[in-house]
């Protein structure tokens, strides 16, 4: 396939998915469900949307304090305000085009700090590492937590507790075959699946070359904290999901962080997964969906407003570079 097209494929797909999802949340709710959601949205005390945003903010700092510990190594030292305005900007882009944002923070790092590009680059890539090992401790977490809430879901849908293992024992061993099968094969796939697990195992080490590992470790739970914690408080905002407890809402998180990974921001599907895992509990589907819509409003806009005053601010504050 053309690359160009390959390019634009992969920009299109997401939004156009996005948006289908919106019209499909929208025409399998009614007209008196659809007014509830609404009314729920409206009168969410603002308050809680305030303090989600504003835990929503710290957690960026701290990734901008954290980004430095992976420079700092190489010899470079960037301004915490300019990692800060770097990092709400690739937010701000991945909204638009995906994975777009890693290479404006690389590009604007080499910009405004002298940084080279692969070196910027190369930091990002640990940092996503770092971040999937997190979202797969959380969801681990939310299974320990929840084990007999979710097999009863499954149980309900079809799916016993000997079915269940057998299908995670053949993932498993799916999963021991294909990587036999990389270890040996020539392929150009097999050697980009192997050069990419080669660079998330050196992202992984490269924690223990560095100076301040503690301080760097620290920052990462107080990141992921502050991602739960931004997700906890909006039940305070829909009257039904007041009551619920945080193992629960792990489990709700966990399906929000999948889907923002699918669309562009998680638009159209993030309040489909919240609202979906909220009704394993019990929540109804409009207070669930209202749930989903309230918190990806408040981050979308966070990041459309500050992403949007970084990308003006920063060449203001570094007008000699």
């Amino acid at each position: 396939m053309n690359q160009r097209l390959k390019k634009l494929l992969k920009t299109i797909l997401p939004i156009a998915l996005g948006v289908f999802l919106v019209w499909y949340s929208y025409q399998i709710t009614g007209e008196e469900e659809r007014r509830q959601i609404i009314h729920y949205v409206r009168e969410a005390d603002l308050f809680w949307v305030a303090v989600s945003v504003l835990i929503g903010i710290l957690s960026h700092i701290s990734r901008a304090i954290r980004w430095n510990y992976l420079l700092q190594p190489m010899g470079y030292r960037p301004k915490i305000i300019n990692n800060v305005l770097i990092i709400l900007m690739a937010y701000f882009a991945n909204l638009g085009i995906p994975r777009s944002g890693e290479v404006l923070r690389a590009t604007a790092l080499a910009t405004y700090e002298n940084v080279p590009f692969q070196k910027g680059f190369g930091t990002i890539v640990t940092e996503r590492v770092i971040d999937l090992l997190m979202l797969l401790l959380i969801i681990v977490i939310a299974l320990v937590l929840q084990t007999d809430i979710i097999l009863g879901f499954l149980e309900g849908r079809g799916f016993s507790l000997v079915g269940t293992l057998v299908l995670a024992g053949v993932g498993i061993l799916g999963l021991f075959v294909f990587l036999a099968f990389l270890r040996r094969s020539k392929s150009k796939l097999a050697l980009k699946v192997r050069t990419l697990v080669k660079g998330l195992l050196d992202g992984v080490m490269s924690i223990f070359r560095m100076e301040k590992k503690l301080l760097f470790v620290a920052h990462t739970l107080f990141i992921w904290s502050c991602y739960i914690a931004m997700f906890w408080v909006i039940k305070y905002t829909v009257p039904e999901t007041i009551g619920l407890g945080l193992d629960q809402l792990l489990v709700a998180f966990v399906a929000g962080a999948f889907a923002m990974t699918t669309t562009n921001g998680g638009i159209g599907l993030y309040p489909i997964a919240v609202s979906g895992a909220l009704a394993i509990f019990g929540i109804s589907s409009v207070s669930g969906d209202a749930f989903g819509w309230i918190m990806w409003i408040a981050q979308t806009l966070m990041v459309v407003v500050f992403g949007a005053i970084s990308f003006l601010l920063l060449p203001l504050l570094n007008r000699n570079r």
